[in-house]
């Protein structure tokens, strides 16, 4: 499949539709919309956000990047329509939030995922992002499950 990949403002119709699907996905696999520790992320603490579209123009996945440090930035939002996952979507997302990373100066990525996304931890650690302690917010948390990568 073609997709294209660009930059969009965190706070557009498709990126808070894809987000509000990911949010209801993740209450479902978790039973409650309690789940995300630590803050959510915002227009002001979001430093990157993009959106993939099909070739007919259809909103199908997003990810983002909120700044850490000097150094690095998490990835937040990553998220791909169920019926898009497997299609290779999902790697271009991760490829832009890294060049991004890459062209602001950082040197590593760190992300949260958690113990009900098994296909999360499968992806990330086929990506190469290598199991880490559970940093920030998401230290002591039982259902939080944290890599990073070295870009």
């Amino acid at each position: 499949m073609n997709f294209s990949v660009t930059p969009e403002p965190w706070d557009t119709e498709d990126g808070a539709r894809l987000r509000s699907m990911q949010r209801a996905e993740l209450d479902a696999r978790y039973g409650s919309d309690d789940h995300e520790p630590g803050t959510a992320p915002s227009a002001e603490d979001i430093t990157f956000f993009v959106v993939a579209r099909d070739s007919q123009g259809t909103a199908v996945a997003c990810g983002a990047l909120r700044q850490l440090d000097v150094g690095s930035a998490e990835i937040k939002r990553m998220f791909v329509l169920p019926s898009h996952r497997g299609t290779g979507v999902a790697p271009a997302v991760l490829r832009s939030l890294e060049a991004e990373a890459v062209r602001r100066g950082l040197n590593e990525l760190k992300l949260e995922t958690g113990t009900a996304q098994p296909d999360a931890i499968r992806f990330y650690e086929r990506e190469g992002y290598m199991l880490i302690d559970n940093f920030g917010p998401y230290a002591g948390e039982p259902l939080s499950v944290c890599y990073a990568r070295t870009l």
